[in-house]
């Protein structure tokens, strides 16, 4: 750790109410990386919620895979290792939840293109 970080936290330490000192000093708290990689992650859920708003065609359905295979893979993965990691786990599970909202969008904008053509080749 570097020398301003800890000096940062010994500092922090003194103005942290007692009822938020299990958190503070907890193995996955805001003193480690395990709290703060998670927390900075929800910039993804806040993209994925962003694009909600984006037409289904202009969808990657192979990122949106990938995004929520990951974000089901890290669910499962933060349950698993000790201490459990429920900030892990939550933006997880909204980045998994988002993404497949948005493959369930992308493949059924694929399936009505592909009932268009049945229609137009039927004609």
């Amino acid at each position: 750790m570097s020398a301003i970080y800890k000096k940062t936290i010994s500092t922090l330490d003194k103005f942290v109410p007692n009822k938020f000192q299990a958190l503070w000093n907890h193995p996955a708290g805001p003193k480690t990386v395990f709290f703060w990689a998670p927390t900075f992650k929800w910039g993804l859920v806040v993209a994925g919620i962003g694009d909600l708003r984006r037409p289904a065609e202009q969808l990657s359905v192979p990122q949106t895979v990938a995004l929520a295979a990951t974000g089901c893979i890290w669910c499962r993965y933060s349950l698993v290792v000790i201490p459990k990691n429920y900030n892990l786990f939550s933006v997880n599970f909204f980045v998994a939840a988002t993404q497949l909202y948005q493959l369930y969008r992308a493949i059924g904008y694929q399936r009505s293109l592909k009932q268009q053509e049945n229609v137009i080749k039927s004609s």
